[in-house]
């Protein structure tokens, strides 16, 4: 962060100074454990805790302010909203710092994956901020904006949102020079209503940039195209057809890995990617076109994307035990980001000649069409050949894989019956798991793990 002085910053956010005038260095933390010299705590109160109490913790690690709806020990500002107010503050440093470039990415799924993919071939050219996790809220893009310093030179951001008007809100803040929209999927199909209502609220970003910024669009549903009508300045499109300014050629995968040659204005080069999942081939070229419009060069990219590591935690994790693989995919779920993991899943088995596993939890979010998405699913499942279905508290999926299909359905009512189930795996095999966050499947991938080590161990 820029150094501020505590009174300059109770301006900028319309806040009242009650303490020191002491100078700020260090981009605010919300863990008061994560504090350091010289860093602003931010005092919210939760559901289950009150950030205002851990204020004398947070002055402890080194925070020298806080920012608090109400008076708490040492320097601090009060305000009326705390999340509101680091926005405020994160729109006047990214506006203090003309060199930095900001790239906004939003999408229904793959934001997080994207963001990773790009920071890490940006870090080979210069200093670039980005965020760990999915931190892409109200919260979490100021305090990455805040990150930045006057050395920084890009700053990648992504944005969620629940509802409309929160990726409107977000782009206001950031300003992004770059504007990225990965796909319009179903995600969140149930809090939205409709495929148009969350095309909407993505478009917000591409609706809210400035003439001299870029749009970039993926080609992958029929909305996200659509929306460079909404931007007056230039647009590129990534994809697999030749119209595309960014494509994919002569696809095929190996080990789950996406290899293509990479097809830009500037030429065409071949790239092998370490990143998991059929799915990735998207993320990547929106990489890809982002990389091309910042002026890097084709080797640049083509470099930087072959060997970029994801370490997005639970999201196509590959897990290598004593002749087993593991994909550890059990972060979140949508139809479609289902649809790519069954897909590798499938190739993955057909390479190694064992057979294979999808342990499947719930997808939430999806609204009046939810049984019928997770049937398609279980459908999906059958129609590539996969040798188990493991429905964890998830029946849905077996409502039309059992008919005629090769597929062994098997139904579990809770993780402890699914890692019961999970004692028939073979030497040889391949095994998802995958399911919405709040399923907590990760918890089964760790029985998995550890059962099979046990297992080889007794051997």
């Amino acid at each position: 962060m820029i150094a501020l002085q505590a009174m300059t910053i109770a301006e900028i956010i319309g806040g009242k100074l009650h303490g020191d005038d002491v100078t700020v260095t260090q981009a605010p933390v919300i863990n008061s454990r994560q504090a350091v010299a010289g860093s602003i705590f931010l005092a919210i109160k939760g559901e289950n805790l009150d950030g205002h109490d851990f204020v004398e913790d947070a002055l402890a690690h080194g925070a020298v302010l806080t920012l608090a709806s109400k008076a708490v020990p040492g320097p601090h500002i009060i305000v009326d909203d705390v999340i509101v107010a680091v926005g405020k503050l994160a729109h006047h440093v990214r506006v203090q710092l003309p060199n930095l470039t900001v790239i906004g990415i939003t999408g229904s799924q793959g934001k997080t994956t994207t963001k990773e993919l790009l920071a890490s071939v940006l870090s080979n050219i210069a200093q670039t901020v980005s965020p760990s996790g999915n931190f892409n809220n109200d919260l979490g893009m100021p305090i990455s904006l805040l990150a930045c310093t006057e050395e920084s030179r890009y700053c990648v951001v992504e944005m969620g949102a629940r509802h409309a008007g929160d990726i409107a809100r977000l782009t206001a803040i950031a300003a992004p020079d770059i504007g990225v929209v990965l796909k319009v999927g179903s995600a969140h199909k149930g809090e939205f209503g409709s495929m148009e209502a969350i095309a909407r609220t993505k478009s917000e970003l591409i609706s809210a940039l400035a003439p001299s910024a870029v749009a970039i669009l993926g080609t992958y549903d029929d909305f996200t195209p659509k929306m460079a009508s909404l931007h007056s300045g230039k647009s590129l499109f990534f994809g697999e057809t030749s119209s595309c300014d960014i494509r994919a050629k002569d696809i095929e995968f190996r080990e789950g890995r996406a290899h293509f040659d990479l097809v830009t204005p500037e030429g065409r080069t071949a790239v092998g990617l370490r990143i998991v999942g059929m799915h990735q081939v998207a993320n990547a070229l929106a990489v890809a076109a982002v990389a091309t419009e910042l002026g890097l060069t084709l080797d640049q990219i083509a470099s930087g994307l072959s060997t970029a590591e994801s370490g997005a935690k639970w999201r196509m994790q590959i897990i290598e035990l004593p002749q087993l693989l593991l994909i550890n995919d059990a972060y979140n779920a949508s139809p479609e980001s289902m649809v790519a993991a069954l897909g590798t899943l499938a190739l993955f088995a057909q390479e190694r000649g064992g057979e294979s596993w999808a342990f499947l939890g719930k997808m939430h979010e999806l609204g009046e069409s939810s049984q019928s998405d997770h049937a398609d699913i279980g459908t999906l499942a059958s129609e590539l050949g996969i040798d188990h279905l493991v429905c964890v508290n998830a029946p849905e999926y077996a409502s039309s894989a059992e008919n005629g299909s090769l597929t062994t359905i098997h139904l579990c009512a809770s993780k402890d019956e699914a890692g019961a189930i999970a004692r028939n795996i073979n030497e040889g095999d391949v095994v998802l798991v995958k399911a919405s966050r709040s399923e907590k499947l990760e918890e089964l991938a760790e029985t998995i793990s550890v059962q099979w080590s046990e297992r080889m161990v007794a051997e």
